[in-house]
């Protein structure tokens, strides 16, 4: 394994570069992992990382010495805890990240269960919601052109590894995909008010949920192509809910039905 003790290291600038800018990751189609459990489970579903960074005196720890042993040496750079919070966003705890190509696709054949988002901007809600529709056993979900962007650093944590557990595609035309998905299923958009009671609703498959935007709500465009508008009862009075819970209470009442 290298050993590094410059940040000037081409390697160690490119993942500084990735971290720090969302143009970049764009640009380059790279992304960085911070963390074991994210690197393992790319290694899992994915492949080995381009580069592997490991804070030195971390190496020789067991679980870090069996992520490093699936990834050609040449390709595991040591660097000092210095450095390495020079580059990373999280502390040296942390112990390793690494640079992975970040996983493009354009839409594939419907599914039978879809996660829309619309232009959603707070990173921690697409996380989040990435890591529920993984856990729901959403086939796809599908981001709009001005949603925060899958694969950055907060997305990636929030996700906990949901981004390699179902099929993310970004900067999808949300209308045009729904209006072509109605013929085979249903489009259900998520309003918090004056739409059908969630609890009074079949939402048998094949089905796409539809999330909207933070403050503004779902698009007119995407509430026109839609076939239901759906509402979460909120007995306590409260005017809405944060994005990520409505969709979480939405995605599980439809698991709830399919085990019935």
């Amino acid at each position: 394994m290298p050993r590094v003790t410059s940040r000037h290291n081409p390697r160690l600038k490119e993942a500084a570069a990735l971290v720090a800018s969302s143009r970049d990751r764009r640009k380059a189609g790279r992304c960085v992992l911070e963390g074991e459990h994210l690197i393992g489970v790319y290694l899992e579903r994915i492949g080995a990382p381009e580069t592997l960074i490991v804070v030195e005196g971390r190496h020789a720890e067991p679980s870090i010495q069996a992520l490093a042993a699936r990834i050609p040496p040449q390709d595991v750079l040591v660097v000092p805890e210095a450095v390495f919070c020079e580059v990373s966003t999280l502390p040296a705890a942390i112990g390793v990240m690494a640079v992975v190509a970040t996983p493009r696709m354009t839409p594939p054949a419907p599914g039978r269960f879809h996660l829309l988002l619309d232009d959603l901007q707070d990173p921690g809600n697409v996380g989040t919601m990435l890591r529920t529709a993984a856990a729901a056993g959403v086939d796809q979900v599908l981001l709009s052109k001005h949603c925060a962007f899958a694969w950055s650093p907060k997305v990636l944590r929030a996700g906990q590894g949901a981004h390699f557990l179902t099929t993310i595609v970004e900067d999808v035309d949300l209308v045009s995909w729904a209006h072509a998905f109605r013929p085979q299923g249903r489009v259900v958009a998520t309003v918090a008010h004056e739409g059908v009671d969630l609890y009074r609703t079949r939402l048998s498959l094949p089905l796409a949920i539809a999330i909207g935007n933070e403050g503004a709500g779902l698009s007119p465009a995407l509430l026109g192509a839609s076939d239901l508008r759906l509402t979460i009862p909120m007995p306590g009075g409260a005017e809405s809910l944060n994005a990520a819970s409505a969709a979480a209470v939405v995605l599980f009442e439809s698991v709830r039905q399919q085990r019935c």
